[in-house]
């Protein structure tokens, strides 16, 4: 993994995972609020380390995965956004393949930050690993999550009802190669 930032973007430096992230990773989904529509995250060291180990293995096996996101000179991860190798268990397109995906910090909703970085993103993953399907699930109700997806160019295909009962439906996008 590289000690520097990866991409930049006017306002954000993106970084692959490092081990001394993972306090920072608790604390970017510590706020109200925060986990609604991601499953069952949670900002637990647990939750999170486990997330950090998934982002990290990505990047070793398969050459991309996602970026932490820092304001440009600074320390504290603010989001964690880009593609990264899924595999959710259920099918449904979703399994053994590129999945996008985005979670910025609750302090900084509204400022455009998922845009901003999954427009870098996605043009880096095309260059890096060759334009293909990538995938995306957002939960239902997240419309700001689907809004970002269609500017992307995802088209939902599916949907997912998750077996546990506890959670919602989960749509199921996907960004087909040109």
């Amino acid at each position: 993994m590289t000690h520097g930032p990866i991409l930049a973007t006017e306002r954000f430096e993106l970084w692959t995972p490092a081990a001394g992230d993972l306090d920072d990773l608790v604390h970017l989904l510590s706020g109200e609020d925060m986990t609604r529509f991601l499953g069952p995250a949670r900002p637990t060291v647990l939750s999170q380390s486990e997330r950090l180990l998934r982002n990290a293995g990505s990047w070793a096996l398969y050459g991309y995965g996602i970026f932490y996101v820092r304001p440009r000179g600074e320390s504290g991860i603010i989001g964690s956004c880009g593609v990264f190798h899924s595999w959710r268990g259920f099918g449904k397109g979703m399994d053994d393949v590129p999945e996008a995906g985005w979670i910025v910090r609750q302090d900084w909703w509204g400022k455009g930050v998922a845009g901003e970085v999954m427009r870098a993103v996605m043009p880096w993953f095309d260059e890096t690993q060759g334009r293909q399907r990538v995938a995306c699930m957002i939960e239902a109700g997240n419309t700001a999550s689907e809004r970002l997806a269609a500017a992307l160019g995802f088209v939902q295909y599916d949907s997912h009802v998750p077996e546990d009962g506890e959670r919602t439906v989960i749509n199921l996008f996907q960004r087909l190669p040109a």
